[in-house]
């Protein structure tokens, strides 16, 4: 259909109330034509989009058409008493959507373990896991802005959905009707298959936080600590879980530890962006913190900040990542029955290659996103156990409790290795500086290429294809020695839209656009300080 034939079907249905009737007759074409052009895409971590009414936007009328999708999904496995556990975050929307979520499961005959409130990401993965679940949905659009809500699907060993059944869902969504679907499921019929999860379940996953720490005694003399949720979900837990394992000197930024959806005190609730840490710094430097802690609306990424002097500093991704693993492999024993391993990304930093080279600790690489760290994890299960997986996008695992991003874990594991760098008379930013004389000056930069709107996904498939048929033979002054094309499938792993180009220099740049945002990203790579002409190069692939 036309997006006009698509928008007149809503218009006309009989499932709409009066007042998103009212709303959708006061549109004009362009706006149609945005929320009614395509579905939302349905990709391997769910959907996300902008919150409005219509085809191509997150409501209640396409969760409810996901989970029709989803609950089809469950009952093909012919499982007895099949289970699916429900979070969401503090979004606009987010609760409304799980418990719209919650009726569809269970006008199905699907039992549902339904968190009381926001919870993180990474607490549904341990819920999916303790309770034995076949699948979980978190309503979340974690770091995005304020407009964006979104549906994550789990399966049942706790990562997100496999490319299959990703793929099964999406072709059962594109038999429904969006709005019939949702007419079946405005009530639910079977309100006894709901069960709400609470506290127990919070004692259950702090206790496995808890036991991922490599020193359970904190020192005497203790660290300034500041934390902030970004108004998220890592309000409680967070705090929490530093105050159980016996961090007694941290502070919250007020203004920001309170849920809400509409983040009041940022333009994006995203640590990558040290825009948001503003008021953290502000505070600090009145206090005189020492590392400022801050977590994404699902408490699945952190961020890091800290003092330099009467500066602070903001740790990349990356950077939080090679500390973390150089800090577990001295502080993790090797003589275990599984050798210790350490899983990363194709665009993570290469700094972690010659730590991991140096203490003879296995690397693995994978495509970028959790599910394929999980499934790393998974094939690898019977000879390795997982010392840390993480992304340069500020995302962090380790344990075997949970198989997504984070950031309760990865926040308490960073408190306790700055206290281990402050025994040695070290900041934190002192730590990275001595990894950098001891392996060398990496350096990372990742360009964000926003194509938003209608025509969005076509200027992102053109410059992925003008790349293609077009490679650069050199990039601004060093020569292409080889390029990588991923979507021919590489070193084991699938096809994925993804080029890679290495350099004379021994730079590395890679572009891919975003699975979850309406962006193309390029890494650029490199164990020099000079990267500058690359930064501008890969900003001249927007046009």
């Amino acid at each position: 259909m036309t997006y006009q034939k698509n928008y007149r079907h809503w218009l006309t249905s009989p499932t709409l109330t009066a007042d998103e009737r009212a709303y959708l007759q006061g549109l004009n074409d362009k706006q149609i034509e945005a929320l009614f052009f395509a579905p939302l895409s349905f990709g391997t971590a769910g959907l996300r989009g902008v919150m409005d009414i219509g085809l191509h936007a997150m409501n209640v009328h396409i969760v409810r058409h996901a989970t029709q999708a989803l609950a089809d999904l469950v009952l093909r496995e012919k499982e007895e008493s099949p289970v699916v556990v429900i979070g969401y975050d503090c979004r606009e929307n987010s609760k409304e959507f799980a418990h719209a979520a919650a009726s569809v499961l269970a006008n199905n005959g699907i039992a549902v373990k339904l968190f009381s409130e926001l919870c993180p990401t990474p607490q549904v993965s341990f819920a999916i896991r303790h309770y034995g679940a076949m699948a979980g949905i978190n309503i979340t659009a974690s770091h995005n802005p304020r407009e964006y809500n979104g549906y994550k699907v789990y399966w049942r060993d706790g990562a997100q959905l496999p490319t299959a059944h990703a793929a099964q869902m999406a072709d059962v969504m594109a038999g429904l009707d969006v709005l019939e679907n949702s007419a079946r499921h405005v009530e639910c019929q079977n309100a006894d298959l709901l069960t709400i999860l609470g506290q127990e379940t919070d004692r259950l996953f702090l206790d496995c936080v808890l036991a991922q720490r490599k020193r359970a005694t904190p020192p005497d003399k203790q660290l300034s600590l500041l934390y902030t949720p970004f108004h998220g979900a890592g309000y409680r837990l967070v705090p929490q879980v530093l105050r159980e394992a016996g961090y007694t000197q941290v502070q919250l930024v007020p203004e920001q530890s309170i849920p809400d959806g509409t983040f009041p005190t940022v333009k994006s609730p995203n640590p990558e962006n040290i825009e948001g840490f503003a008021l953290a710094i502000e505070q600090a430097k009145v206090e005189g913190i020492d590392v400022i802690i801050g977590t994404d609306p699902d408490a699945d990424r952190v961020g890091v900040i800290v003092r330099e002097g009467e500066k602070y500093k903001a740790l990349s991704g990356n950077q939080i990542g090679v500390m973390l693993a150089d800090y577990l492999i001295k502080n993790t024993s090797k003589e275990t029955e599984q050798m210790p391993c350490v899983i990363t990304t194709i665009v993570s930093t290469r700094m972690i290659d010659v730590i991991c080279k140096a203490h003879d600790v296995p690397l693995f690489r994978t495509f970028t996103g959790f599910k394929y760290i999980a499934s790393v994890m998974e094939q690898h299960a019977d000879t390795h156990s997982l010392l840390l997986g993480f992304e340069e996008s500020f995302g962090y695992m380790t344990g075997d409790f949970c198989r997504d991003k984070d950031a309760v874990t990865a926040s308490l594991l960073i408190v306790e290795m700055a206290h281990w760098y402050a025994a040695q008379d070290m900041t934190l930013a002192d730590g990275l500086a001595a990894l950098y004389a001891q392996y060398g000056n990496y350096r990372e930069e990742t360009v964000n290429l926003v194509m938003p709107g209608v025509d969005g996904l076509t200027k992102m498939r053109d410059l992925m294809h003008n790349l293609r048929r077009n490679p650069p033979q050199c990039i601004a002054a060093a020569a292409v020695k080889e390029k990588i094309d991923y979507n021919n499938g590489i070193n084991g792993l699938p096809p994925s839209n993804v080029l890679q180009f290495e350099l004379a220099d021994g730079t590395t740049i890679l572009v891919r656009p975003s699975g979850t945002e309406p962006k193309v990203k390029v890494y650029i790579l490199s164990s020099h300080q000079e990267i500058e002409t690359y930064v501008v190069w890969a900003k001249q692939l927007a046009g």
